[in-house]
């Protein structure tokens, strides 16, 4: 007889060949045919648009397979930078691959098959063509799992620009191992892996790097010739196009053909030129770290033509390498000096000048107030200290311009209005790499080190500089390596006696650090970026790390930097997009560069995914998203990777996080207004990238924008009457968030016939003249005009239970409990049985131009919002997919006309008239829940859930009758499943889609409690997607 795990590994390989034989159905016969998109044949591509990389599908793949196998022509160091986490990852489970290469064209790189080669997990062979014709140039990469393949080939090698940017086609199939694809590409796979040409790692490792090398170093020599020949060769012309590109990129000044300015500097130029037309005199840059905010300045400047200019700085070091950045673009024109503690070139026609020195009375007072056309600020976020305001106070410029990446302070200090609120031009990271401005980074999030059972704290010294922690540190620093021949490293650390310890530490173990600080002279610090950057000077002298705390934060260019390690908790979104900034200048012979961030138990892990994603809403759902998938949502070639322990204490810290708190949303108000120059409309905080505004009215203490702003902000002068407060409080706490448009449109509709009317007649007028004066036309135009609306532009028939709940929602009924009590006055409409007017309430709040427009604006962000966010997409559902929803949103969307309370659903619960049957999961029961309710819900797998009845039911109970013969009598059944209860401020389930039973269920007796239940068994009709999965049952 078989046994239970036979039986069911027979109905799971029964059910891979149905989805597989449904996808090929809908791939290559009929799009129409609904199946699992998994199953599907897919083109796999690099698209921006859509969010797709290939190395995106090759992480995911890699680490959900029980095996893998790639047979791939070229692999080179930056293509598989961004697969060394998840293959460490296999690694430590045990996962086995072979990877099979070949030596053709000597295009694969000794440093990446190295790389590899340190995983315990992976066979590495190469296929030799000894120089023949006959080449080698697969790409396939093949997925087992349990007897499933995923096999992918195509066009992408393991490159970086062919994983990311390129214009690749690759095919995805599914096949079961009986398949003859599978068979076939199998069989040809292990041909070429045992064909006697191959050879393994040891035979070919020291003859290939000697050949790989010596083509190398030929080619060199090629190139060297060609470009001394007279005559115009083709190969001229492409180094030519090569060399200029390269001065595009990295602003390598070029007597012979000058500099151009990139995209980001060229729009920036034309802003200025605006402006001054315009008539004003301040402008600010914010560009992130490494776009060349210094060079477009120069351009601005080189533009404009000055007789003089000032370049203040914060220290001698960045004056030095701007007045280079200047000499570069201006040329010399024009005499450019230094003014510090060193030098005093007071006469020199540009002045590149410490804010330190020039802010002395003694010394800005030997210069004219109206001496410069033009004066420039660099890390003007600091203009809030008395000595930069000493000099603003005194200079009279033309024109100021104020430079930063991060223009955002905590002291209160408005660096926006300092500079007239005129944003010349904004370019913050993500912008920056999708316009190609920053070296691709490869960040790889790693847990800290345990030193006696616990994760390193940041304010216990001893461990810090514990040796084991080092070793880790130098074992994760050496596996994850650097681009270019030799390493070119910062060590950010919390303290300065940490700094210098480890690098006392790091030194006896064979590494050559140098640890600086803000106490360090600044000869000294010049002569450590040499000795780390110069690869001229003697080897004994280099350095491999600097190790700071936040010397390097700001200002100082480093672009050889190929290499950041982060031994610090990240504090601050700022500091960590600084710090990480370090490492993003672009360098000649520099593909990309590695972060390393060993992240311990802290409170504020959070922030690592809202730093990377550039996004600021803070939307719990949108940062957990990026830390499952990040690859595929950054742009260009940037990777990211968090193991498992570190995505499991990011989202522990996301779920505590509380972004509803009212200091956390002063601040983030504070810095919106204080970047606008006046108080944030709605759509302002969308439009400017800045907190979610449900954030705001989410929180109990305000429950409205409206009423956040007339108790927290004294410049905010509008006031309602109380009944108007409620009235809007109704619609910006109940139906802005735009989970579903019904109620919206109604309003949208009731809105403009009560202020058409107003217009019309006059508030006395329209305020005695009641719903009898009101013509039928008049009447019935509000009503059919909501139901035309909705049918045209959202594809939404009314049903008599959609219109009971709108009217409900509308007249405060809809609510129970403290919601029925909160609202039972909020009365905005009259019901006339075919027909809606306004109540009486509404006409006396409508005679409040100030209330027209606060609802007006609520209207048209809720109906924004359903657009963009929450529009259903599960055909003939109200919900759409993955997005969140409260227990009170499903009885409403379901249109069950009145809430039910979540005590009274009590994980499921069944409306007859709607014949609709929501269950409601907590996928993680909380510690000491008692027995009686901590069901096992459980997922097969992606598109199978076992869900447990209520306790003290039995197969004939009603509900899981209902429940097993769901289809058959017309019952919808939708699935909502949280994580946990664990987010704090959150009571929103994942919609996750309808599902039916199987048929298949089991009785069982739940174990403490001695009550009956009944475990059911479901088929989701859309299998969850992975990250959710991932999420959810991880």
């Amino acid at each position: 007889m078989e046994t239970t795990e036979r039986v069911m590994f027979k109905e799971h390989l029964e059910e891979m060949r149905r989805q597989i034989r449904a996808g090929i159905e809908t791939a290559f016969v009929d799009q129409s045919i609904v199946s699992d998109a998994m199953y599907q044949p897919q083109l796999v591509m690099n698209n921006p648009a859509e969010h797709t990389k290939v190395i995106s599908v090759l992480q995911r793949e890699l680490a959900g397979c029980t095996s893998f196998t790639f047979s791939v022509a070229f692999i080179t160091d930056s293509g598989i930078e961004g697969l060394l986490g998840v293959l460490r990852d296999l690694e430590k489970r045990g996962v086995k691959g072979r990877i099979l290469t070949t030596d053709y064209l000597y295009f694969t790189e000794p440093k990446a098959l190295a790389k590899l080669a340190q995983l315990s997990n992976l066979e590495i062979r190469m296929y030799r063509t000894h120089g023949n014709s006959k080449g080698f140039h697969t790409k396939g990469y093949i997925f087992d799992e349990a007897g499933t393949y995923k096999i992918i080939v195509g066009s992408a090698n393991l490159t970086q620009s062919a994983l990311s940017i390129n214009q690749e086609w690759n095919t995805k199939v599914v096949a079961m191992a009986d398949g003859a694809y599978a068979a076939s590409v199998m069989a040809a796979y292990n041909a070429l892996w045992d064909d006697p040409a191959t050879e393994t790692y040891e035979q070919f490792k020291a003859s290939y790097t000697e050949q790989y090398e010596d083509k190398s170093q030929k080619l060199k020599e090629l190139q060297q010739m060609m470009k001394q020949h007279k005559g115009k060769s083709y190969a001229d012309m492409i180094d030519e196009a090569a060399e200029h590109v390269a001065q595009l990129t990295t602003m390598t000044p070029n007597p012979s053909v000058g500099l151009l300015p990139n995209k980001m500097q060229t729009n920036f130029i034309n802003r200025i030129e605006e402006l001054v037309a315009d008539g004003h005199q301040k402008a600010l840059l914010i560009s992130a770290t490494g776009t060349g905010k210094t060079y477009a300045a120069a351009f601005a400047v080189q533009q404009r033509r000055p007789r003089r200019m000032l370049f203040l700085v914060h220290r001698e070091q960045i004056a030095m390498q701007a007045l280079k950045s200047f000499r570069n673009v201006i040329g010399k024109g024009k005499t450019m000096g230094l003014v510090s503690g060193t030098h005093h070139d007071y006469d020199a026609d540009f002045v590149f000048s410490t804010v330190q020195t020039m802010s002395r009375p003694d010394n800005y007072q030997l210069i004219r107030p109206d001496e410069f056309d033009i004066i420039v600020i660099d890390e003007v976020h600091r203009a809030g200290a008395e000595s930069y305001r000493r000099i603003m106070e005194y200079f009279t410029p033309k024109f100021w311009l104020g430079m930063t990446a991060s223009p955002e302070r905590t002291d209160g200090f408005n660096i926006y209005e300092l500079f007239d609120y005129n944003i010349a031009y904004e370019i913050r990271l993500q912008q920056a790499l999708e316009e190609d401005l920053l070296c691709p980074f490869h960040y790889f999030g790693i847990s800290d080190f345990k030193v006696e059972d616990s994760v390193t704290d940041a304010r216990e010294f001893s461990r810090l500089v514990d040796t084991a922690r080092v070793d880790h540190v130098m074992k994760q620093a050496n596996y994850f390596g650097y681009s270019g021949n030799r390493v070119k490293g910062l060590i950010f650390c919390s303290r300065k006696e940490e700094a210098q310890k480890l690098s006392q530490l790091f030194n006896e173990k064979g590494w050559r650090t140098l640890a600086l600080s803000g106490d360090d002279k600044q000869e000294i610090r010049l002569d450590a970026v040499r000795r780390l950057c110069d690869d001229t000077i003697p080897e004994e002298e280099r350095l491999d790390y600097i190790i700071t705390v936040d010397i390097f934060n700001e200002g100082v260019d480093i672009p050889d930097i190929n290499q950041v390690i982060m031994l610090r908790p990240t504090e601050s979104v700022i500091i960590f997009v600084q710090q990480l900034g370090r490492g993003l200048r672009k360098a000649p012979g520099k593909e990309y560069v590695v972060i390393i961030d060993f992240i311990g138990n802290y409170t504020n892990n959070f922030m690592i995914p809202v730093a990377l994603s550039g996004d600021r809403s803070y939307n719990k759902d949108t940062v957990r998203h990026y830390v499952a998938d990040g690859t595929r949502l950054l742009p260009g070639c940037s990777t990211i990777h968090f193991d498992e322990i570190t995505q499991k204490r990011i989202y522990e810290s996301l779920d505590k996080a509380r972004f509803d708190s009212i200091k956390f949303l002063m601040e983030n108000y504070e810095a919106l207004k204080n970047k606008l120059g006046h108080i944030p409309s709605i759509r302002d905080f969308e439009d400017y990238g800045a907190i979610d505004i449900m954030l705001i009215v989410n929180n109990n203490t305000f429950r409205s924008y409206y009423e956040f702003l007339r108790s927290r902000d004294a410049d905010y002068k509008i006031r309602l009457t109380p009944d108007a407060a409620l009235l809007l409080e109704l619609v910006q706490a109940k139906l802005m968030e735009g989970k579903r448009p019904h109620e919206l449109v109604l309003l949208k509709h009731l809105l403009i016939h009560e202020t058409n009317a107003l217009a019309a007649n006059g508030a006395n007028a329209l305020a005695t003249s009641g719903v009898a004066s009101k013509t039928a036309g008049e009447i019935n135009s509000i009503w059919q005009s909501t139901v035309q609306e909705l049918k045209a532009n959202y594809n939404i028939a009314i049903t008599a239970n959609a219109r009971e709940t709108m009217i409900n929602m509308l007249r405060g009924q809809f609510f129970t409990g403290t919601g029925g009590a909160r609202y039972k006055n909020a009365v905005m409409i009259t019901d006339l049985g075919d027909d809606v007017v306004g109540s009486d309430l509404f006409h006396k709040a409508c005679e409040d131009e100030n209330f027209v427009r606060l609802l007006k604006e609520s209207i048209e962000y809720g109906l924004y919002r359903y657009v963009t966010r929450y529009k259903a997409d599960v055909h003939g559902r109200p919900f759409k997919l993955y997005a969140k929803y409260t227990y009170e949103d499903v009885c409403r969307l379901l249109d069950w006309g009145e809430n039910v309370v979540a005590q009274n659903i009590g994980g499921y619960k069944y409306n007859d008239r709607t014949k609709t049957f929501p269950i409601f999961i907590n996928y993680h029961k909380e510690e000491g829940i008692a027995d009686t309710i901590q069901y096992e819900d459980r997922f097969i797998n992606r598109r199978r859930l076992i869900g447990l009845s209520k306790n003290g039911r039995t197969e004939n109970s009603k509900d899981v009758k209902t429940l097993l013969n769901a289809p058959q009598l017309g019952v919808t059944i939708e699935l909502f499943v949280r994580k946990n209860k664990d987010d704090q401020g959150s009571k929103e389930f994942y919609y996750l889609g309808p599902m039916k039973p199987t048929g298949e269920r089991e009785s069982i007796t739940m174990a403490a409690a001695k009550k009956s239940a009944v475990e059911i068994f479901y088929d989701l009709q859309i299998p969850v997607r992975e990250d959710i999965y991932d999420y959810i049952t991880g």
